[in-house]
C-alpha cells in the first residue's frame, strides 16, 4: 500500500493566447473544473497504473470538496483517510499560455490538516509500503510524519514544492527527494550536481523534457526523457513521482523506476489536466516497447 499525504484541490484552469500584461484584461479561450492538488494528482498517478493508494488529507465540506472525494473513489483511491473540514477546499488558479503555465495556490482545508489527523490515521500509515508526501500542507504536520516514518522505518518519498517550505534537517528521514532543477537550487544552490555527489541513491532531479538525473554512489546517471509534443505540462512533475512511486514499490532498479516514471510523464503531458493525461500501466509499456512487466 502506497499512502500519500498531501493537498486536494480544485484547479481552476484559465487558458489565453495573449499573456495580460499589468492591469490589462485579455479574452481567454478556455476554463476548466479540474481535480487536483499536488497530493490528489500523484494518488491518482500511482493508482492509474495499479498501485493500491490511500489518500490522506482534507477538503471542504462544499460542493468542490464533494467532487473530488468522489473523483479519487472513482480513481481507486483509498478516500478513508479524507477528512471534511472546516475550511473550504483548496484551489489553484492555473493560467495556461504559450504551453507553460503559472500556478496560484490558496490552500484552504489542506492546512487544516494537522497532527490529530495524522493520529488519527496512524493505523494507515503503519501499514504502507511508502509513503508520499509534498509541501502544500502545514510544515509541522510533514516534520511529524517524517519523525512517525523514521521511528517505523517506513520509506518516504518528498516531493519538495513549494521548496521554500523545505527544511534540509529532514534528509536523514527521507529515503527519495524529487525536485525539479528550480526547486533543487532553492534548497541547496545552483550546483545540483554536487548535492547529488553529496546524497547518492536519494536526491532525484527532474530534468522537464531532458529526463532526469541521480547519483548512483559512482558517478551522476542522468536517465533521458521520451520526447514529445506537450499540449500541458501541469502534471507530468505528480505523473513522475506517482510513477515513480508505484515503479520503486514493484521492486525494479532507481534506473528502471525512474525511466518508467519519465515514460509515464512524457504520456501526461500530452493531454490536457493535471490528471487527465495520467496513464495506465498498458499506455506506458506500450511506450517502452511492449517490456515485460
Amino acid at each position: 500500500m502506497i499512502t500519500v499525504i498531501g493537498s486536494i484541490n480544485m484547479d481552476l484552469a484559465v487558458e489565453t493566447e495573449i499573456f495580460p500584461k499589468q492591469g490589462e484584461t485579455v479574452q481567454g479561450s478556455l476554463f476548466k473544473t479540474i481535480p487536483g492538488g499536488k497530493g490528489a494528482n500523484q494518488a491518482v498517478a500511482a493508482a492509474r497504473l495499479g498501485s493500491k493508494v490511500r489518500m490522506i488529507g482534507a477538503v471542504g465540506n462544499d460542493s468542490f470538496g464533494k467532487e473530488l472525494y468522489q473523483n479519487l473513489q472513482n480513481e481507486n483511491v483509498d478516500v478513508s483517510g479524507i477528512v471534511m473540514a472546516e475550511n473550504s477546499t483548496g484551489i489553484a488558479n492555473i493560467l495556461l499560455h504559450n504551453r507553460d503555465n503559472r500556478i496560484i495556490v490558496i490552500p484552504g482545508a489542506n492546512y487544516d490538516l494537522d497532527k490529530e489527523m495524522i493520529d488519527q490515521n496512524i493505523h494507515h500509515i503503519l501499514e504502507s509500503k511508502l509513503v508520499m508526501m509534498q509541501l502544500e500542507i502545514p510544515v509541522d504536520t510533514v516534520e511529524y510524519v517524517l519523525a512517525i516514518c523514521k521511528k517505523h522505518e517506513i520509506p518516504v518519498l518528498l516531493n519538495p514544492a513549494p521548496a521554500k517550505n523545505f527544511k534540509k534537517e529532514w534528509m536523514n528521514q527521507i529515503t527519495f527527494l524529487t525536485p525539479n532543477e528550480t526547486e533543487c537550487e532553492v534548497i541547496f544552490g545552483d550546483d545540483w550536481e554536487k548535492v547529488l555527489e553529496e546524497y547518492p541513491n536519494k536526491i532525484i532531479v527532474t530534468l522537464g523534457s531532458e529526463g532526469a538525473a541521480f547519483h548512483d554512489g559512482t558517478s551522476i546517471v542522468r536517465i533521458p526523457g521520451f520526447k514529445t509534443t506537450a499540449v500541458d505540462t501541469t502534471g507530468a512533475g505528480d505523473t513522475f513521482n506517482g510513477a515513480f512511486a508505484h515503479a520503486i514499490c514493484s521492486g525494479i532498479t532507481m534506473n528502471e523506476s525512474i525511466h518508467f516514471a519519465n515514460i509515464a510523464a512524457s504520456l501526461s503531458v500530452e493531454k490536457f489536466g493535471a490528471q487527465g493525461g495520467m496513464p495506465t500501466l498498458d499506455e506506458v509499456y506500450a511506450r517502452l516497447g511492449g517490456q515485460q512487466r
